[in-house]
């Protein structure tokens, strides 16, 4: 036996007289040596290849289910589109196509085919690359891409050999073949045979035919290559390759051969669509910090079996997402007709020649070195792409969310029209412009300096100097009535005037303090008197949770999604403790703006509420609608359920085009009126529920009654009432307590909000 002594000196031998290595003696030791060395350099990668265990959770894949509060399946996290068919549901054609063409040996070896790795080897030094990997090999790297790799070391061949001797000793051959087909790829989001079979023909894995089954197993040399949507004379060759091979072993009759070879491929294609269930951006929001949580505890999102307890009531998710979706359907019908006529969607329009010259199309013709005015007429000029930049641009986006504001529970969140279509989430991704929507905390503002819903203000032009020669002038789509008005009908009736003069009074880094107390804690808010009029942009959940806030008398809940987390047999393994509710904003204060929002929903700018949609619950809410009609909102809340709606387009530059749709009251009011009469019907929602104030409050007879005559006159109108002309309103009181001027947005039909300074607006 040759000693490591021995070994030593002789290497240095050849090391003093390299030509030695020339001689047919160190040839033949060197041709000794090297399988002894590949041998030691496997037995150290083993430990850095998977262990057996991890092979069984891999075919054994149990993906964590996302489940309501109800116990309702919300969502599978799977780490790839497909569904696991076993081998007894695949047809026997793909089992001899794949046997034939990628692995005639499968049965004989236990993982490495000697044989066939030689030959390769023989045919790649000769410079005709040939793949010398089993079916078990294979499987190895789709098991296992990352800890295995691809590249074309030794390194790698050696780890993808230890890994398929290990699935050797692990599976049976049954279940090899079951595992590779069912986590082979096959383009178009499509994992395993069984999605293969649907989508490039329509059936299930155990109906494939011969001629499909030698298409799809022939797609394995290369997807792209021999994709046969794309490449349909390729994927014929390689179809009829297949069938030649599986004659040569023994699996097809000769005789059937030439026939088939003649046929044509029939692929009947349909893209399959990942089922993200009923709360899809809730489910995508999650699965980072899902991922995180398990990764942290030794458990696989993927494969484990996990079960997620969330928040989310499955009824009031299923009201949210119809509601969007009627709602939806009746805006783009608006958007359509309004950006279909010449005047909105021309090749003259300033606006449509910006978005081509921003579209991928304008971009690709510049970079092949097109002139830029004859890429532009050109695209202008192309009805198909017109139309299809029209349709990406003008589909309008909405999103939703609904909140329990005691116990911060999200019950539902429906983060776009269509998540297939637009995965962007206008939740908790989008900021936009809250408009009217911010104004309550600049109200709370007032009321927690002692102001009063009864306090006056003139209803009068306001200009408010900025610095640098510039004047904010806030209008409300009409004249000022010059006449006192009380903050309470400012707030119920929108008004820019009065909500200026009051923010004024309080200053912007008070309104901005209160607002982030309330839940706006994520986006800048921009501490100027416009902020007054939601200028600042903003994303639905956060002032879905500032509103909660209020309704919660000033105490802030952080929105909670997960309640617990299990494995599969139920055991569990993390509670997620309630939060503790935060005062941060005065209770007294806070009780007198939730009562004053009733007054929106009774007499003033959301009125539908009670007209349209038949609410007769305790509820106070508002409407908000930003500069040009670009984005709608509404807000409602009830004690055990605070809903909020946005909608609007992606492209802040687009509109609905429609002084009338284009309002909150009118294309977001609707989402968050049918999702709570649906709620209230079902009982889901209490609706004999109501506000309970902790705190004393006198309110005048006379203010009373008027206040229930407007809601009773406001049962018999469909539109909301014009603020009460000066005669009709509230007597004021003898001497008004007269803030500095100020003002307001959001009436009916909101105006634009206006700054005046050198240059323009």
């Amino acid at each position: 036996m040759v000693s490591l002594t021995s070994l030593r000196a002789a290497f240095a031998r050849l090391l003093r007289r390299p030509e030695r290595l020339l001689s047919l003696h160190s040839l033949s030791w060197l041709l000794a040596a090297l399988p002894l060395a590949l041998l030691l350099y496997a037995l150290v990668l083993v430990p850095f290849t998977p262990g057996i265990s991890d092979i069984r959770k891999a075919k054994s894949e149990l993906p964590a289910q996302l489940l309501s509060a109800d116990g309702k399946l919300l969502a599978e996290y799977r780490w790839a589109n497909r569904e696991w068919v076993e081998l007894n549901q695949i047809s026997p054609n793909v089992v001899k196509a794949l046997i034939a063409t990628e692995d005639h040996r499968f049965y004989e070896h236990f993982g490495l085919d000697w044989r066939r790795t030689a030959s390769s080897v023989l045919l790649t030094l000769r410079g005709d690359p040939q793949g010398g990997s089993t079916i078990t090999q294979q499987l190895a790297r789709n098991l296992f891409p990352e800890e295995i790799g691809r590249s074309r070391t030794l390194t790698r061949k050696l780890k993808e050999a230890i890994t398929a001797l290990k699935i050797e000793a692990s599976y049976t051959k049954d279940e090899i073949l079951e595992t590779y087909l069912n986590t082979v790829p096959f383009l178009y989001n499509a994992y395993g045979i069984e999605m293969a079979a649907r989508t490039y023909f329509d059936k299930s894995a155990d109906q494939l035919n011969v001629l499909e089954s030698a298409t799809l197993i022939g797609m394995l040399k290369g997807t792209a290559y021999y994709n046969p949507v794309l490449n349909p004379e390729r994927a014929r060759d390689r179809r009829n390759t297949v069938l030649s091979q599986m004659v040569k072993r023994g699996k097809l009759d000769a005789k059937q051969l030439e026939p088939l070879q003649k046929r044509p491929l029939r692929v009947n294609f349909e893209r399959q669509t990942e089922v993200m269930g009923p709360a899809p951006h809730f489910a995508m929001h999650l699965r980072k910090q899902l991922i995180a949580w398990a990764d942290s505890k030794g458990y696989s999102l993927y494969s484990d079996g996990l079960v997620i307890r969330t928040t989310i009531d499955s009824r009031l998710q299923a009201y949210a997402n119809q509601a969007v979706a009627r709602q939806g359907r009746q805006l783009q019908g608006v958007a359509d007709a309004a950006w279909a006529r010449r005047d909105g969607w021309g090749p003259h329009s300033a606006l449509v020649q910006t978005l081509v010259r921003e579209s991928a199309e304008y971009r690709s013709a510049i970079d092949k070195g097109e002139a830029p005015e004859d890429a532009l007429k050109e695209l202008l000029a192309d009805s198909a792409f017109m139309a299809k930049l029209r349709t990406e641009k003008t589909r309008v986006q909405a999103g939703f969310l609904a909140q329990d504001p005691v116990t911060g529970h999200v019950l539902a969140w429906v983060g776009s029209r269509d998540f297939a279509q637009d995965p962007f989430d206008h939740v908790q991704a989008a900021r936009r412009q809250p408009g009217s929507t911010f104004k309550p905390f600049v109200y709370g503002a007032a009321f927690a300096n002692g102001a009063s819903p009864d306090d006056t203000l003139m209803d009068e032009a306001v200009e408010i100097p900025l610095g640098g020669g510039r004047v904010w002038r806030p209008t409300d789509g009409r004249p000022p009535s010059d006449q006192p008005m009380t903050l309470g009908d400012g707030l119920a009736y929108s008004r820019n005037t009065i909500t200026a003069q009051v923010m004024q009074q309080v200053g912007p880094a008070r309104v901005a303090e209160v607002a982030r107390a309330l839940g706006v804690r994520q986006s800048p808010l921009e501490e100027v008197p416009s902020l007054a009029l939601g200028t600042s942009p903003v994303t639905l959940k956060e002032m879905v949770t500032a509103y909660s806030s209020i309704a919660n008398l000033g105490r802030y809940v952080e929105p909670v999604l997960i309640t617990r987390i299990e494995d599969r047999h139920g055991k569990l393994l993390e509670a997620f403790a309630p939060p503790t509710p935060e005062a941060v904003f005065d209770a007294r204060a806070a009780q007198t703006l939730r009562n004053t929002l009733r007054g929106a929903v009774d007499r003033g700018t959301a009125t539908a509420i009670r007209t349209r949609y038949g609410i007769q619950a305790d509820v106070a809410g508002k409407t908000g609608t930003t500069q040009d009609n670009t984005d709608g909102w509404f807000i409602l809340m009830h004690s055990r359920v605070v809903a909020g709606a946005w909608a609007g387009f992606n492209d802040g530059r687009i509109t609905l085009r429609s002084d009338y749709w284009g309002q909150g009251a009118r294309s977001a009011l609707p989402m968050v009126g049918e999702f709570m009469q649906q709620a209230l019907r079902a009982n889901v929602v209490h609706g004999r529920d109501r506000f309970v104030d902790e705190f004393d409050t006198a309110p005048s007879l006379d203010r009373s009654l008027d206040s229930m005559r407007d809601w009773i006159r406001g049962l018999f109108r469909s539109d909301p009432p014009a603020p009460p002309a000066p005669s009709a309103q509230p007597s004021p009181a003898p001497a008004p307590r007269r803030l500095p001027p100020v003002t307001t947005d959001d009436a009916p039909s909101l105006p634009p909000v206006r700054v005046e300074e050198p240059g323009g607006a």
